[in-house]
């Protein structure tokens, strides 16, 4: 019997990714709109300044979760360039999100507190897509196969050598 295809392999670890990028995008979720109703009801901002305040905040919460939970083990060669494409892309989700939130309010008038949390909310979704495609492709890229396969020879190559060495050293 051989192990899984390649095919089950590859859909088994993009389950994973995504099931990661779900629990961080969760708490996310939930420190925006704490921090958007808390806002809110303590400030006077209008309500897609809040959304923006709030936005800010998850996209600092969401960058610590993601570089160190969910794609801690992708190059990490590259920082300042993905921090400025994390920043980049985070910013369209965030016009996305409250694009969502400023045309409910200010085109259609929907704006009582249950609403607006209803519509944050929609934008949230609707921008996590955005989000999740932009942080895989372009943000938290997978090392390159070449690289990836080049680690692994090494770490065998010298564990046949150590295990050479314990077997010519016991020998004599």
């Amino acid at each position: 019997m051989s192990g899984p295809s390649p095919l089950r392999s590859r859909l088994e670890l993009l389950g994973r990714e995504i099931v990661k990028f779900g629990a961080v995008g969760g708490a996310g979720v939930l420190v925006n709109l704490v921090v958007f109703n808390l806002v809110r009801h303590v400030t006077e901002l209008p309500v897609v300044r809040a959304g923006i305040v709030a936005t800010v905040v998850a996209i600092l919460f969401n960058y610590v979760g993601f570089r160190y939970f969910t794609y801690r083990d992708r190059d990490k060669s590259r920082g300042t360039k993905e921090l400025a494409l994390f920043v980049f892309f985070s910013a369209v989700g965030l016009v996305i999100e409250n694009g969502i939130l400023y045309a409910a309010t200010y085109w259609c008038g929907w704006d009582t507190p249950l609403q607006n949390n209803v519509f944050k909310f929609l934008g949230i979704g609707i921008a996590t897509l955005f989000r999740f495609w932009s942080y895989r492709s372009w943000v938290f890229r997978a090392l390159p196969a070449r690289e990836a396969v080049e680690t692994a020879e090494s770490f065998l190559t010298d564990g046949t050598r150590s295990e050479a060495s314990r077997r010519g050293s016991s020998g004599s």
